[in-house]
């Protein structure tokens, strides 16, 4: 069919276009937008009945040669028709090994397996998808400097026996390349700092397999020590005193803090006026006991805060078994779990694997493991988030079901139409007697368009942030690096293949950051994927995969995870 010349008047100027009767409504907005930089969602053309709707096939609308549309709407701020691009356009080849490397949509660097240091390599991988820890590791610098060689420039790591130096520098090199990185200062840094790592294998060639979980236990102990950061209170301002204001990076971000009550599982000691102990424990990491009772993670925590202890008795005079029950009283920002999957089997001389299966979840609620106080602080917020998530779902469903009502309305007019006079007498007809169901009452309501649709809803998003940030205790809300909420997301999963931590094989998944916007700075909306890091391999998959992490044999079973507190509105956010 041959295009339809037609007139389109705006701002009080005449433009000449031709009009596909094949195509539809929206496809002819992007043709004004070419010509006016009105964006498609902001613009209003008056048809005959209405507006034009995107959907809206234009072979309807019987358009003649000559005839003339209204268009209302403005570009929005910053915007206008179309411009030369401000900076150059550099494509990928014309990229140095850097800035394709930090480009978005790049894959990032594996790391090369130097021999049995998967374990090392899946730790390092999952700590570098802390944004926190690689921004403080650029402003470190150790108290004294390395008289060794500066061995950078052979791409070979840091210069520097210092294992937080040499972290700082490795993830520094592995953020400008994307093939593997071989990470041999930083190795030659662990096992200086911890000769455990520098065993042999049994079999006299080359090092042993060492277990994922103690490398992640000693890197981030160095770190705890090392790694400062300012304390930065509720308002963005830093802490008026020096001795508050430097704190451990690590006790700040990943450690919690436990409240315990020891007592004494005889009734003779405590009718003997022993009275029970409580205690305050910093956490690093959960632990998720598996026992024959152990089938998702939840029963593991739970079995992990309570433990037995054999100690003397000062009342009875001799041992007695007494029970330690913790409950979780602070919450960082960056939880870890791990699952104590490996014990030391006598008769084997090794450490063996528990093979069965534990579950785990993708948003982890931890509210049911904390004090009574702090659960009080936490489940008004922890509520809001459900009832705001809970609420945009009805309102995304809703919004599906008018568009399909509205879509199906004006199909059937359209038929009735070109059927002639008696069918558009009937179409008048059935006006009369409409409203009868739910369906034709939801297709008869005020339609609006997407950009009035998106309008209000971030006015609802931002009303749903105020409330949620008045919320916040205002305590919790002094800590920047706690979880205030009490809800996780799975950030990082650190895996083992095989059925000993001595054999077999670690890797490890991250999760897909979004890209990020360089106009405001932020993030986008992630894709769900993540990144599997198999030594020097670094391949996508879809988020379905983690859910087959669980164990149940010798195949890859989470033993380390790493979940990251879910994003709260700051008050920065609500007062925009």
């Amino acid at each position: 069919m041959e295009g339809i010349q037609v007139v389109v008047k705006h701002q009080g100027k005449r433009y000449d276009v031709e009009l596909d009767p094949t195509s539809t409504g929206e496809t002819f907005k992007f043709q004004l937008y070419s010509l006016t930089g009105v964006e498609p969602e902001r613009q209003k053309i008056l048809v005959k009945g209405g507006q034009l709707k995107d959907e809206t096939e234009l072979s309807s609308l019987g358009v003649k040669a000559g005839q003339t549309f209204m268009m209302m709407g403005s570009p929005s701020s910053g915007s206008s028709a179309l411009e030369r691009p401000k900076e150059k356009m550099k494509f990928m080849e014309d990229m140095t090994e850097a800035e394709a490397a930090k480009s978005e949509g790049a894959t990032p660097a594996g790391l090369v397996n130097l021999g049995n240091t998967c374990y090392m390599n899946s730790t390092l991988q999952t700590l570098r998808c802390v944004p926190e820890l690689q921004e403080e590791l650029q402003k470190y610098s150790a108290s004294s400097s390395s008289s060794g060689p500066d061995l950078s420039q052979f791409r070979v790591g840091g210069n520097s026996l210092d294992l937080t130096t040499s972290l700082r520098d490795l993830y520094k090199q592995m953020s400008e390349t994307q093939d593997g990185f071989p990470p041999m200062m930083f190795l030659t840094a662990l096992r200086t700092a911890f000769p455990q790592f520098a065993q042999k294998a049994k079999t006299g060639n080359g090092y042993a397999q060492q277990d994922a979980e103690e490398a992640w236990s000693q890197i981030v102990s160095q770190l705890r020590q090392k790694l400062k950061t300012r304390d930065i209170g509720a308002d963005g301002a830093e802490s008026s005193t020096q001795q508050a204001a430097d704190v451990s990076f690590i006790d700040k971000y990943l450690s919690g803090r436990f409240e315990s009550i020891l007592e004494c599982d005889e009734v003779a000691a405590r009718e003997g006026g022993e009275e029970p102990v409580n205690g305050e424990d910093v956490f690093l990491k959960l632990d998720c006991h598996i026992s024959k009772d152990t089938n998702h993670l939840r029963d593991g925590i739970l079995a992990g805060l309570e433990e037995k202890i054999e100690k003397k008795s000062s009342v009875l005079d001799r041992d007695a078994v007494y029970t330690k029950k913790s409950r979780i009283a602070r919450l960082p920002k960056y939880l870890t779990v791990h699952f104590v999957r490996f014990f030391w089997k006598r008769e084997a001389q090794k450490k063996a694997k528990i093979m069965r299966k534990v579950t785990f979840t993708h948003e982890l609620d931890v509210v049911e493991f904390c004090t009574e106080t702090l659960r009080k602080q936490l489940i008004p917020v922890r509520d809001k988030v459900r009832e705001i998530r809970k609420d945009e779902e009805d309102v995304t469903r809703a919004r599906k079901r008018q568009k399909m009502a509205h879509k199906q309305e004006e199909d059937r007019q359209s038929d009735l139409k070109a059927e002639g006079p008696a069918s558009e007498k009937k179409l008048v007809e059935d006006k009369k007697t409409e409203n009868k169901d739910a369906d034709t009452a939801m297709a008869d309501a005020v339609y609006k368009t997407d950009a009035e649709y998106d309008a209000e809803r971030a006015a609802s998003i931002q009303a749903a942030k105020q409330e949620l940030f008045a919320l916040i205790n205002p305590e919790l809300a002094k800590d920047d690096g706690a979880n205030k909420s009490g809800l996780y997301e799975l950030r990082g999963v650190v895996t083992h293949q095989g059925a000993s931590a001595d054999s077999g094989h670690y890797t490890s998944y991250v999760k897909k950051q979004g890209p990020m916007d360089p106009t405001t700075g932020k993030r986008k909306d992630e894709d769900g994927k993540w990144w599997w890091f198999n030594d020097e391999k670094v391949s996508e998959v879809e988020a379905e995969k983690i859910e087959t992490l669980s164990g149940g044999g010798e195949s890859h079973s989470a033993l380390i995870l790493l979940y990251r507190a879910i994003d709260l509105p700051t008050a920065e956010e609500v007062k925009q």
